[in-house]
């Protein structure tokens, strides 16, 4: 799952190539053949150094058939399908909605293009073309994003309707702190299928970040996150057990627990791949099928916070993120009154998860391997403009209806622990660089000294 093109610019190399491509040389190498210059007009063009291939897809050839360009066979039924739809007489009917068809229409096409012509990600399972569309998906979006960024909040809960009719239609803010004892009746009556959604969220969210200690600071972050706006948002009131005990010790616990687990089964499997034509037997053949979608292989993410200052900053930027993306829905579904359990909410949900999965995938490779890396990776990019966005349309649409001031002790609880994400850098990072520096200055010092003499 973890595979990289080879010629990606964020696709990870073997050790030996890593070593053979940027261990310095032993010698300075001569310009030309034997010291004497060669002209453009005398090169061999048949050598193989003159045939460069820009980007070479490392692909699956397990399913050989299946990685086969088949770009104008795609256009032609695409094309096809098109033209059987819109020339179908049920549908070019009088009083029918033709516009939500063409919509659908178009988002197809896109999709099929996306499939066909964007770039291929870091992932090759079930196939690049299915990572393909996951980032044509998410530029949909963003474009949608966009768009609303440029209404107004009424003029948006009225375009909703042209999705699912029943919106558009306030709702009450539900509180979860209205008997806050602790009893086994409470306890119980807390349980609800949103238990089952935190552990699904948590076991996505440790797939995605494979690592215990990031999964625990989100998790515990998210809690104080929720404490600090729930002045804004009532369904965020919750009773002290329900924070620490529900969410935290047992459904987020539970889930990046069995995504942990997961995720060393992925890491420490063996990876044997057989094309369909080398397997015999109809059940080898339906086991090789469905291995289709597992991973190809699996990459363990070492984040190392604490290792250098690029990666503390990576790791509380990425932090950051993750927070957004988890509040983001709240909010969203406040302002345009959808309920926690609407389809549109489930789907940004389950977007952003099958997003995150290829974006954290190159922002770890961008971390750690900067010279394989020479960008950021596509997937990475568009999903931190989705997210940033919206957090504009958030912003924009919240100004007269979040009317509650901050509080003041949570303004106070923000801002030390601000000082103490800037102060932990300052003397982790730059007091041992600035002891350096004094120290290169004073050797230095002291050598011209010794030369003056």
């Amino acid at each position: 799952m973890a595979s990289q093109a080879e010629g990606s610019p964020t696709s990870p190399v073997e050790e030996s190539d890593a070593d053979a491509l940027f261990s310095p040389p032993e010698f300075e190498p001569e310009p030309g053949i034997n010291g004497t210059p060669v002209r453009w007009y005398d090169a061999d063009r048949t050598e193989p150094y003159t045939r460069i291939a820009p980007f070479q897809e490392r692909r699956d050839t397990s399913v050989e058939f299946f990685y086969k360009p088949i770009t104008l066979t795609a256009l032609g039924f695409g094309l096809t399908a098109l033209a059987y739809v819109a020339m179908t007489q049920d549908v070019l009917e009088e009083g029918r909605d033709k516009r939500r068809v063409g919509a659908y229409a178009a988002v197809v096409s896109f999709l099929m293009f996306s499939m066909i012509q964007f770039r291929d990600g870091p992932f090759i399972r079930p196939h690049p073309a299915f990572w393909r569309a996951i980032l044509g998906i998410n530029l949909l979006y963003e474009l949608a994003l966009v768009f609303l960024l440029f209404q107004d909040l009424n003029s948006a809960r009225k375009m909703m309707t042209l999705l699912d009719p029943s919106l558009n239609r306030p709702l009450p803010e539900k509180s979860y702190a209205e008997n806050c004892e602790l009893t086994p009746q409470n306890i119980w009556g807390a349980i609800d299928i949103f238990c089952l959604a935190h552990a699904l969220g948590w076991f996505g969210k440790a797939m995605v970040l494979r690592d215990y200690w990031f999964c625990w600071i989100l998790s515990i972050a998210f809690e104080f996150a929720e404490y600090s706006l729930q002045h804004q948002l009532a369904n965020f009131a919750e009773c002290w057990w329900d924070h620490w005990i529900l969410d935290v010790l047992v459904c987020n616990w539970l889930g990046t627990y069995l995504g942990m687990k997961t995720c060393q089964y992925l890491e420490v499997k063996p990876y044997e791949w057989r094309g369909l034509r080398q397997t015999r037997g109809l059940r080898s053949k339906a086991r090789r099928v469905l291995s289709q979608f597992s991973p190809h292989d699996w990459t363990a993410f070492q984040w190392e916070g604490t290792a250098s200052f690029l990666h503390y900053i990576a790791v509380v930027l990425l932090l950051a993120v993750f927070l957004a993306a988890e509040l983001n829905p709240f909010y969203l579904k406040s302002l345009l009154w959808m309920e926690p359990d609407h389809p549109i909410i489930i789907l940004r949900l389950a977007g952003v998860f099958l997003c995150a999965l290829p974006a954290v995938r190159e922002l770890y490779q961008y971390i750690n391997n900067p010279k394989r890396a020479k960008r950021m990776g596509q997937h990475v990019w568009l999903l931190l403009a989705t997210i940033l966005t919206e957090l504009l349309v958030i912003t924009k649409w919240s100004k007269g209806q979040f009317t509650e001031p901050l509080p003041m002790h949570i303004r106070w609880a923000w801002a030390i622990g601000g000082i103490l994400l800037v102060l932990y850098p300052a003397l982790r990072f730059g007091v041992p660089s600035i002891r350096r520096y004094v120290r290169k200055q004073t050797q230095k010092r002291k050598g011209k000294g010794k030369k003056g003499q």
